[in-house]
């Protein structure tokens, strides 16, 4: 959607500039606007229709950002620095670059050995509406387990399990054809604290491993390895935005 701003807003937002160094840059005349010498930084631009340059080069508007990242095991889903590796520093480390990377953040919480579907975005509208309870948006998960799972468990499941602080939203528990592991697939509508785990707790079963496998519309790429992001295509925007 249209919008109009300040240029040195703009090209601080679509940059990796600080706003003082753009508005040298504007000062200097290397900052065009439809073929325009600009040189002051409170010009109103429209971030759509308005073709603005640096040095000759266009630097296009982008509001909103959309990745997905292959979770790893090890490091807490926060924006927050701390001694703990968090998935933003992740980010960083795969050299993708986002102008707008301090406005990132992920979309819901995995737990620190979790692997898996991340989103991370900047639009707070797809955030809010991804995780408001009122929406009842799948998440699957893929867990290993210590015992084989009990075909009862899928109607314990199903029912709503009643973990003492809560009761879980009815879940689609599917037993995987695994010879070599205890496996199964689990889909929630919710994500309470360590929600599947607790939930296989209370049927005396005991999670090994746990990866998302989806949210929503949107289903980790099998291609991504784990630490891994990519931008998500037009198309799962637009799935996840219906």
């Amino acid at each position: 959607m249209s919008k109009t701003i300040r240029l040195d807003k703009y090209l601080s937002d679509m940059t990796s500039e600080t706003r003082s160094k753009v508005k040298e840059y504007i000062r200097k005349g290397r900052v065009t606007a439809n073929g325009v010498v600009i040189k002051s930084p409170e010009t109103k631009v429209d971030t759509d229709n308005d073709e603005i340059c640096i040095d000759g080069k266009p630097v296009g508007y982008v509001e909103y950002y959309y990745y997905m990242m292959n979770k790893p095991q090890g490091v807490i889903t926060s924006t927050e620095k701390g001694r703990t590796k968090t998935v933003m520093d992740v980010f960083k480390e795969t050299g993708t670059g986002c102008p707008r990377f301090n406005e990132l953040s992920p979309v819901g919480r995995l737990d620190k050995d979790t692997e898996g579907l991340l989103l991370i975005t900047n639009d707070g509208e797809l955030n809010h509406k991804l995780l408001s309870p009122k929406n009842h948006v799948d998440k699957v998960y893929y867990a290993e387990l210590k015992s084989p799972v009990k075909v009862s468990d899928i109607e314990i499941f199903a029912g709503g399990l009643d973990l003492g602080d809560f009761i879980c939203k009815p879940a689609r528990l599917e037993i995987c054809d695994d010879v070599k592991k205890f496996a199964a697939k689990i889909t929630i509508s919710e994500g309470k604290f360590h929600q599947v785990k607790r939930m296989f707790e209370a049927v005396e079963n005991e999670v090994i491993y746990l990866k998302r496998l989806s949210m929503g519309s949107l289903k980790l790429d099998d291609n991504l390895e784990l630490g891994e992001v990519r931008a998500l295509t037009e198309e799962e925007i637009g799935q996840l935005k219906k």
